[in-house]
């Protein structure tokens, strides 16, 4: 049996791997996988993406850098809406302490089609694992508070908020990890979306 949303797919499939302009700073390009009223939230971001698109521009000046593999992405699809999960892995490296993070999230989208134009209208991030790196050795990792690290923030996301902090950023989750309540909150809120197509 054929497919007939083929087409579609590939569209959303690209705007998943659209992340790159992200990691190269192609900022006018990023602005291009959101509707203009689209909305996210990542760790150290919760709001319009257009907004993240700015200050993704402003945190690229400072010391911490990352790099996002984006998998392929399973899609569930209502008319005009699509309800899309994708894996991803984020690399960071904090050019200033000498350590890194690797993190596996899934990002859940809503993605809809309007005036014929597939584009994002709003992205979450559940977070699975993740720790730190230590590029050059592990010295770093005495001056890490593992105690006060882990009364904050769940080990899913603790390295990557860590780096984060270390920046000036806020992370003031908590935010969703595998399985947990708030995944399946977003999870529920999705397919009832979808529902209303």
């Amino acid at each position: 049996m054929s497919d007939d949303r083929t087409e579609d797919r590939q569209v959303i499939s690209d705007l998943m791997t659209g992340w790159i302009h992200r990691d190269r700073q192609d900022w006018e390009a990023l602005a291009t996988l959101f509707h203009p009223d689209a909305t996210l939230r990542i760790l150290w971001f919760d709001g319009k993406a257009l907004d993240f698109v700015e200050g993704s521009r402003r945190m690229s000046h400072g010391p911490l850098r990352s790099k996002h593999f984006i998998g392929a992405p399973t899609v569930e699809f209502a008319g005009d809406r699509a309800f899309v999960e994708t894996n991803a892995i984020l690399l960071a490296d904090h050019t200033g302490l000498g350590i890194g993070a690797t993190v596996h999230n899934r990002f859940l989208d809503r993605v809809s089609r309007r005036d014929g134009v597939w584009r994002i209208e709003h992205r979450d991030s559940v977070y699975d694992m993740g720790g730190f790196t230590f590029p050059f050795g592990t010295r770093a990792a005495e001056d890490i508070d593992s105690d006060d690290l882990r009364s904050r923030h769940p080990r899913e996301y603790a390295a990557l908020a860590y780096l984060l902090e270390s920046t000036g950023a806020s992370v003031a989750g908590p935010f969703p990890t595998r399985f947990s309540d708030q995944e399946q909150a977003i999870l529920d809120a999705a397919r009832a979306w979808l529902a209303d197509a």
